[in-house]
């Protein structure tokens, strides 16, 4: 992982040093920015339920920027997500591939979101089968159910039929950020003005004059 920033604020009671994710959570802010295994997904997931118990009312912020991860993992935190109070806004940064394109639109209906530039990435699990010829039959059935499994709950958030979602994710689908919003992984891209477009605006309307 990166070096961990950190943040200074000043109180009555002098300054206070957050670390960058202590602080966003301060704001309902959850940042799932690296590959998800057991531990990060542990993380995610004691996030979520301190939000919930802080105020169950109140939206929780998901920004995603990963390249997926473990499928157990990622369920794991979709089903935290499924299971709290809250409405969960996420939001794609960068990226959202493999299970955590699922996390993206496992969000609350009308409060999925993703940035112009963000990329999207749905297909089948992966996996390598060796051993013998009952272990690789047992291990092809699992990998086959888990494959229904997700198939299904990115057909219940996206409102395609499975058979659509079955063939679109036989291989690796890339979507930007609109034709995401076209699928029904998300609802809305988030519209960013140029920096300085209302300098430009105003030199403008002063030259003109």
């Amino acid at each position: 992982m990166a070096i961990m920033p950190y943040v200074i604020e000043q109180t009555s009671r002098g300054e206070r040093t957050y670390d960058i994710y202590s602080r966003l959570l301060k704001d309902r802010i959850i940042f799932l920015g690296y590959p998800i295994d057991d531990n990060y997904c542990n993380i995610i997931i004691a996030q979520m339920l301190f939000l919930e118990a802080d105020d169950p009312e109140k939206d929780i912020y998901l920004y995603v920027n990963s390249p997926g991860g473990y499928i157990s993992s990622g369920l794991a935190i979709y089903d935290t997500m499924q299971y709290i109070r809250p409405d969960i806004r996420t939001i794609c940064v960068g990226q959202a591939a493999n299970i955590s394109s699922l996390l993206l639109a496992a969000g609350t209906a009308g409060k999925r979101s993703a940035l112009p530039n963000a990329r999207i990435m749905m297909h089948q699990p992966l996996g390598g089968v060796t051993g013998q010829a009952v272990d690789i039959e047992l291990q092809a059935k699992e990998i086959l159910g888990v494959k229904d499994r997700l198939n299904r709950i990115y057909a219940n958030h996206t409102g395609k039929p499975l058979e659509q979602i079955e063939k679109d994710t036989d291989r690796v689908r890339n979507m930007s950020s609109e034709d995401a919003r076209d699928y029904g992984l998300i609802d809305h891209v988030i519209e960013i003005k140029p920096k300085g477009a209302e300098l430009v605006g105003a030199a403008n309307g002063k030259s003109g004059s």
